[in-house]
């Protein structure tokens, strides 16, 4: 049995595409002690001539029948992404430590409301929390403001561009090419984003953003000048 922090044999067993450069990959550790919504891993790979590269990604789901997933983003000239993305095959193993982390987290005994936004693959960890509240039963509000280049990079777009029975409110802003009839020009995100598309401040929310370092400056920065407190604003960064 594998001890909390120790690095354990996972194997692949799942790939599902996301998008072209987005994949999801499902892994089956020797004994996952189990995680929160917004919490991340470290994968480790090792080579035939010993040569090691480990990487941190963020969980995209609630943990499930012992199976931890992680969506990636194929990262240009990345050896570890590129690999992940696109050769390691069903049945390979890396291994896995974690999970990390216990800030940047959603947890359905909270009840407040939650304002989630999102840059590009920052979607990953508060995609965790929206499939957590729905496996959970919460009817918690949620609400998802998420930035993408162009439509083709919409991850997890089968669920995100459908009606959600649970009630969470998604707005998409695109900052390149816009779907034909939006009403928004393509743009990045700003204030007036995050003034029509997440919570009053008086509402007291969670807010989360994830996403390039860039992105995370600018939307925090809005939410703080919208009104909202500096303490209930979560972060998490890449980049």
């Amino acid at each position: 049995m594998a001890a909390d922090g120790d690095w354990q044999k996972a194997r692949l067993v799942e790939r599902r595409e996301e998008t072209a450069t987005a994949v999801t990959l499902v892994f089956e550790p020797e004994d996952w002690p189990g995680h929160l919504a917004g919490q991340h891993a470290d994968l480790r790979l090792t080579a035939a001539d010993g040569y090691t590269a480990v990487r941190s990604y963020s969980m995209a789901a609630p943990a499930r029948d012992g199976l931890v997933e992680f969506t990636i983003q194929r990262v240009n000239d990345g050896e570890v992404s590129t690999y992940l993305c696109d050769d390691l095959p069903i049945g390979a193993y890396a291994e896995v430590k974690g999970p990390i982390g216990g800030w940047f987290v959603w947890r359905p005994t909270d009840t407040a409301p939650v304002l989630l936004v999102a840059g590009g693959s920052g979607i990953v960890p508060l995609q965790a929390m929206i499939r957590e509240r729905r496996a959970a039963g919460s009817r918690t509000p949620f609400r998802l403001v998420y930035s993408v280049r162009t439509p083709a990079d919409v991850i997890y777009a089968d669920e995100l561009l459908r009606p959600d029975p649970t009630g969470l409110e998604t707005a998409i802003l695109y900052t390149r090419r816009a779907p034909e009839g939006a009403l928004r020009p393509p743009a990045r995100i700003g204030l007036a984003d995050l003034n029509s598309h997440g919570w009053p401040p008086d509402f007291q929310p969670a807010c989360f953003v994830c996403g390039p370092n860039g992105f995370v400056e600018t939307a925090a920065k809005a939410l703080i000048a919208l009104g909202h407190d500096s303490h209930r604003i979560k972060t998490e960064r890449f980049g």
